[in-house]
């Protein structure tokens, strides 16, 4: 997936498929390569699927946070030509993809988060990467898995090079705040757009109170359960993941 990026201005993205857009939102760990079996999946069945790169740890400082990343977005949906697209994000990018539907419905035909932070202050983790302790990076990447198997040596390796990235580490701390600082509690009961929460019953990054908070709170919201299933619902469990989506896309007429 890395090799098929394209590369135009300041944007570089995947893009596959043909048919209704859906941006896909990595997040503050998440490769794009996390979303291939999304991505195999929709870009078969009418849907146009794009995951642009998020400026994480490009971004100038004062625009390392989450209003800044969700207006990023906005201009690049602006720079594709998208009228209005389907938005889907993990982790973070669930968070910025429900900042970008309050700021901007007009664009918004439909959210999918899963494992999103947005209202669990830890949901950036609790504590944040040691430097140099490999062991340490091993244990906390495992640990957003139920099944610690997923956690691959690539997937330990790019966190511990994160964390031993002086720059890369001050950026993560500084959206970790601007999460925190961003909390959506009071945003979501107004916000309508048709909303799709899919959560592992195993989520130990944002436990499952945090969905059925989303699910309270969305006025227009679905709420899926992935059992057996940690942080990132959509990499350890990919081919159910899709499923439910589709499920919940065809009943919302998407």
């Amino acid at each position: 997936m890395e090799h098929d990026l394209r590369r135009e201005g300041k944007y570089t993205y995947y893009e596959a498929g043909e048919g209704t857009p859906i941006i896909i939102l990595h997040g503050l760990m998440g490769g794009l390569s996390n979303f291939e079996g999304v991505a195999n999946y929709f870009s078969d069945k009418g849907y146009k699927i794009v995951i642009p790169e998020l400026p994480i740890y490009t971004q100038n400082i004062l625009k390392t946070n989450v209003k800044a990343f969700a207006k990023y977005v906005k201009d690049f949906i602006t720079y594709k030509g998208f009228d209005r697209v389907i938005m889907m994000g993990n982790s973070l990018g669930g968070h910025i993809a429900l900042y970008h539907a309050k700021m901007y419905p007009e664009k918004m035909l439909g959210l999918i988060i899963t494992g999103s932070s947005g209202l669990y202050e830890s949901a950036m983790g609790d504590s944040y990467p040691r430097r140099g302790d490999y062991e340490y990076i091993r244990k906390k990447a495992e640990s957003v898995f139920y099944d610690p198997k997923v956690a691959t040596k690539e997937i330990v390796d790019e966190v511990f090079n994160m964390a031993n990235d002086r720059i890369k580490l001050i950026k993560t701390l500084t959206i970790a705040k601007s999460a925190i600082r961003h909390n959506m509690a009071n945003d979501l009961p107004k916000m309508h757009v048709p909303t799709c929460v899919i959560w592992g019953k195993n989520d130990n990054v944002t436990p499952p109170d945090v969905a059925e908070e989303f699910h309270k709170l969305l006025p227009n919201s679905a709420l899926y359960w992935i059992d057996k299933c940690g942080h990132a619902a959509m990499m350890e469990h990919p081919d159910e993941f899709n499923e439910l989506m589709m499920d919940w896309l065809q009943k919302s007429h998407l």
